[in-house]
């Protein structure tokens, strides 16, 4: 599974002009699953996605997580983070899952962060056509890879 966090003052997700999830200050995550994606590596990123220290402390230093702060995350499904670019013009997505192997790890990565923040987590479609608005703070950008 790949992500990339993104530290935001806000974001949103809009699907058919309407407005699918939303968040205030937090992590704005998108999430692309592979086919080799397992439920142990979902566990290992929602430890890293709700402990990672990334947020400013009183001291201005990044010591704080989403979970200290109290943040929001907005987790939306990107397969084309698993594009392979080496050949040619056009991108090879043979790597992501399929939907049928995706969606559910998608559900239960969204439920297992869920259950470690102890709140809802904003999230997309799996699948629709979304239009995502953030505002990136700092800007604070990560990509994790499971190991």
């Amino acid at each position: 599974m790949r992500l990339v966090l993104q530290r935001v003052s806000s974001a949103s997700v809009t699907i058919d002009g309407q407005i699918a999830g939303q968040i205030g200050a937090g992590l704005m995550i998108l999430a692309g699953i592979e086919g080799e994606d397992t439920a142990e590596d979902l566990a290992w990123l929602v430890q890293k996605v709700t402990q990672m220290r990334i947020f400013s402390d009183a001291d201005d230093k990044m010591n704080l997580s989403v979970k200290d702060i109290g943040g929001e995350l907005l987790v939306v499904s990107q397969f084309t983070l698993h594009a392979n670019t080496k050949k040619g013009n056009r991108p090879s997505f043979i790597r992501a899952a399929r939907p049928e192997q995706a969606v559910p790890l998608y559900e239960q990565f969204l439920s297992m962060l869920e259950a470690d923040l102890g709140k809802p987590v904003a999230r997309g479609v799996f699948g629709a056509d979304m239009k995502v608005a953030l505002v990136n703070d700092g800007p604070v950008t990560l990509i994790l890879d499971t190991p």
